[in-house]
């Protein structure tokens, strides 16, 4: 039995610590999975999905909350059934009422009566009502479930909404939203790809050319070329 702890966050500004802070808090023991992902498909999460593959029975993935598995309900819901049917245990640090074990407590939990009155038509009338009572008992194990993923969804929709509205009140109000036009946006990576294109591309009397010099520095077409004309209107003031 192996014990994952899956972590994701959707932009690489947010902090993932918390969560895995939170997971070997509760399972010292667990592997921790991390992945940085926007969006709302779990097929686009190579991380996820990878996982989701090797896990066997009896194997268990913890989660910080359920946003963390899946921000769209219907997905998140069909992948929480699948595992469950695969013997793979779910459990939610936030949502502890959703866990797998839960879910399979209520399957167990199901009314196991036998009628043997002698009268084949009462006892056909009370196992149907046992079946029905059984198929509420289901529904409604599984209506909790389909409702956490659903106020996951609602709760990340509302905040991109009040972010959206934030930023058109700021705007309105004659914020600066976003970079300046004109200004160059210096990080850590920014200057290394640049030192590395000014050593080392042919404009600049190194050895490589174009392409090379991107696959060497890591960046984009795009990106490359924004550095490198910054590099000779550098080279031009100077």
């Amino acid at each position: 039995m192996r014990i994952f702890g899956y972590c994701r966050i959707s932009t690489p500004t947010q902090n993932i610590e918390r969560q895995e802070r939170n997971i070997l808090a509760f399972d010292n023991k667990a592997v921790i999975i991390r992945e940085v992902f926007t969006g709302t498909k779990y097929q686009g999460r190579e991380a996820f999905c990878k996982l989701i593959k090797s896990v066997k029975a009896n194997d268990t993935i913890i989660f910080d909350s359920v946003s963390r598995m899946s921000r769209n309900a219907t997905e998140g819901f069909k992948s929480y059934k699948e595992l469950f049917d695969r013997g793979v245990n779910l459990i939610f640090l936030k949502e502890r009422h959703i866990d797998t074990e839960t879910y399979r407590q209520a399957i167990e939990e199901r009314l196991q009566l036998d009628f043997d009155s002698g009268d084949i038509a009462a006892d056909t009338f009370m196992g149907d009502i046992i079946a029905a009572l059984n198929r509420y008992i289901m529904s409604l194990a599984e209506k909790q479930i389909q409702l956490a993923f659903e106020q996951s969804e609602k709760e990340v929709t509302d905040l991109q909404q009040r972010t959206r509205e934030g930023l058109v009140t700021a705007k309105l109000n004659g914020k600066q939203i976003g970079q300046q036009p004109g200004t160059t946006l210096i990080t850590k990576k920014s200057i290394t790809a640049k030192e590395i294109i000014r050593k080392h591309n042919k404009t600049f009397g190194g050895s490589l050319n174009n392409a090379e010099t991107m696959k060497q520095a890591g960046v984009s077409r795009m990106t490359f070329y924004k550095y490198k004309s910054e590099l000779l209107d550098a080279v031009n003031i100077g």
